[in-house]
């Protein structure tokens, strides 16, 4: 389908969720051993959409020998609108440790930044935006896409993680006051929220990040998920019998939290999103479980949470 033609059907549907990010084909590294998967945010976050039951579509830049990730999502009801480049951006990622917040990433290739000619014509009620690293998603891209949504969701380490000598570093974020001003959802780490605010403390991270313009933070980190709205902090674990599918995690978690989000209080939002990444991480590359599934477990093990708390306010 050529550029025109997509814009043209994407212009005559709306969509629930829509995720943008290029596609990565990634090499991952740890101590069993070494597997390629097919990654990228955009990729991770829509199975977990679709697996909610949500319209969902995808907005990627690959190269054309990589369309097998296009089928498969297909495969699964999303609509992909891609643009094509020479070659998709690849990467290894190593985890040298069992903690999954620490991991070295190195790239080897590097897919063309998403622009606003890539996103122009798709309706979507939430965009989840998902980059590896900055310079893959434009700021005028972010402007078209928050105009056009009830969320927008924004992953931090699409613009403090900075290619160096083909290595991933975290660099100082220019564009940080602007993003945060239009941005309904930030989502970081616990690594990128020390980076960003220099506290080790998730709810004193969480209330920094919120005291410089996010409305709502979501954040990750290997025991579970902190919520914090301005108001209260919502808190989940992740219940999982294995970490094998740590990669992915985070973009799993955002995309399942957005998309109950749309309907639901964090209350109740933390609790699917918690539930479906704890069985994403189970097993590697992207969740394919079903929507039952994800519900029996939240009925079953998360009728205790979340753990809410103003945090002294």
């Amino acid at each position: 389908m050529t550029s025109a033609l997509w814009r043209m059907e994407a212009s005559m549907k709306e969509y629930e969720v829509t995720c943008v990010g290029n596609f990565t084909r990634d090499t991952i590294k740890t101590a069993a051993g070494r597997t390629v998967v097919a990654g990228g945010g955009f990729n991770y976050g829509c199975h977990a959409a679709r697996a909610l039951g949500k319209r969902t579509a995808a907005v990627t830049r690959l190269a054309r020998e990589d369309v097998d990730v296009i089928a498969a999502l297909e495969r699964i009801d999303v609509d992909v609108y891609p643009s094509f480049c020479p070659q998709s951006t690849c990467l290894s990622i190593e985890y040298p440790t069992e903690n999954p917040d620490e991991r070295v990433l190195t790239v080897t290739s590097l897919a063309a930044p998403i622009g606003p000619d890539e996103v122009a014509g798709v309706r979507s009620r939430a965009f989840v935006v998902g980059p590896s690293f900055r310079g893959e998603v434009e700021l005028e891209t972010l402007q078209l896409l928050s105009r056009g949504s009830e969320i927008l969701s924004i992953d931090a380490q699409g613009f403090i993680r900075t290619v160096v000598d083909g290595t991933l570093e975290y660099r100082a974020w220019p564009e940080r006051e602007t993003i945060f001003s239009i941005a309904t959802i930030l989502k970081v780490d616990s690594v990128e929220a020390q980076f960003l605010t220099g506290e080790s403390d998730h709810r004193r991270a969480c209330r920094a990040l919120h005291a410089e313009g996010a409305r709502e933070v979501i954040l990750t980190h290997r025991g579970g998920i902190v919520v914090f709205d301005g108001h209260r902090f919502y808190e989940a674990p992740f219940i999982a019998r294995r970490n094998d599918g740590r990669s992915g995690r985070g973009d799993t978690c955002v995309a399942s939290y957005v998309s109950s989000r749309l309907t639901e209080e964090p209350k109740e939002a933390i609790r699917w999103s918690a539930a479906l990444t704890s069985l994403k991480l189970e097993v590697p590359g992207p969740f394919t479980g079903t929507h039952e599934e994800v519900r029996k477990l939240v009925e079953e093990r998360y009728h205790d949470f979340p753990r809410i708390d103003t945090g002294g306010r």
